[in-house]
């Protein structure tokens, strides 16, 4: 008989209305704790469960935000697929896509590391997909990992399945998509670009300008507009039970997804419940300054027929409470707050605390266990 992994007890928020009794340290361990009581089995040591009692959750993002997402998911479901922008055109990536012309593999790469379990298997492969050679020759700062994405590619001229054999090499937690088959060029209209011009609006070309410019990001927009959908993201999004959407760098990581039509579709009509989690802090240049409302109305403004059912945030990043409330009711989405932040002051997320937070919101808004 198969062994299911213990069920987390009762649920309590972790950022109570007040402090008084409870402090943010013991919130945080609490988090901890229910976090780890709520990892599939595989991932302690144990038998697997049925797949049926896992959620089936797709994470859309790009670099590091995603990589956040999917290193807390992979704690709480054994059914997880993340869905990755194809837009990057800096560093290894861009050079690969130059000169190949094949897409951008860094935030896919990053996603597969972040895949990777916490045995020695899995952290010895996520270090040397990660690893970057240094020299004076033309492999300097290429990592490993786009190295062997894309000979796959070539060698068995399948995006997908190229992703699907280097993630059981890595004997990752979950699979890898690319958002679209073709690489995509990210463009925005951003005021004051020029800060000699502070009222005019430009057009920004690349995503690693667009995630550095000075100014105000406008919109965003993808070269080609219509691109494809990989068919398997859309047919993952479809099935799903949950989606979560962020964190990660707003314009070149989270809204580019709601841009590529056949993936919004696939948004708008399925019946999985969708989580949004916020940044824990603005970043400089594409949103320096924005308040986490303020993200929520961008988003909305790209993608106004997408509603949403639950906005995660660090409560200390959130200063106005009421506004973030409001903001995310224009979306159809309730907000929860929950410490997800690490203790070290950096603006990154805790595996395991955003692990603790997102097993809460799967169980209190969605359908309970057994999933399906």
């Amino acid at each position: 008989m198969t062994r299911r992994t213990p069920r987390l007890s009762r649920l309590r928020r972790m950022v109570p209305e007040s402090r008084s009794s409870r402090t943010t340290a013991e919130a945080r361990a609490e988090a901890r704790a229910e976090a780890r009581a709520a990892r599939p089995a595989e991932a302690r040591g144990g038998r697997a469960r049925r797949r049926g009692a896992q959620p089936k959750v797709v994470a859309l993002g790009g670099g590091r935000g995603l990589s956040a997402s999917l290193a807390a998911l992979r704690r709480i479901t054994g059914d997880l697929t993340a869905v990755v922008t194809v837009a990057d055109d800096g560093g290894s990536s861009g050079r690969l896509r130059d000169e190949l012309g094949v897409l951008p593999p860094g935030d896919l790469r990053k996603a597969l590391a972040a895949l990777c379990g916490d045995d020695d298997w899995g952290q010895t492969w996520a270090r040397v997909i990660q690893h970057r050679f240094t020299s004076q020759g033309d492999l300097h700062d290429h990592a490993v990992g786009n190295l062997l994405i894309v000979a796959l590619w070539e060698q068995l001229g399948d995006h997908v399945q190229a992703l699907d054999l280097v993630g059981r090499l890595l004997g990752a937690h979950g699979r890898v998509l690319p958002m679209s088959a073709v690489p995509l060029e990210l463009q925005a209209l951003v005021k004051g670009h020029d800060p000699e011009r502070p009222e005019d609006v430009d057009t920004v070309r690349g995503q690693a300008t667009v995630a550095l410019t000075p100014g105000e990001v406008q919109s965003v927009h993808l070269v080609p507009n219509d691109p494809p959908a990989v068919p398997e993201a859309v047919a993952a999004v479809l099935d799903a039970d949950w989606v979560v959407l962020g964190p990660g760098s707003w314009f070149s990581s989270v809204i580019p997804h709601l841009l590529v039509p056949e993936l919004l579709d696939a948004l708008t009509q399925t019946k999985a419940r969708k989580v949004l989690s916020l940044n824990l802090a603005p970043q400089p240049g594409e949103t320096e300054g924005f308040s986490p409302q303020r993200h929520l109305e961008v988003l909305g403004r790209h993608a106004p027929k997408l509603a949403l059912d639950v906005v995660l945030a660090d409560e200390a990043a959130v200063p106005d409470r009421d506004s973030l409330t409001e903001a995310a009711k224009r979306l159809g989405a309730a907000v929860e707050l929950a410490p997800v932040a690490r203790t070290d002051g950096s603006p990154r997320h805790d595996p395991e605390l955003l692990a603790a937070a997102y097993d809460r919101i799967f169980r209190m808004h969605g359908r309970i266990g057994p999933w399906r």
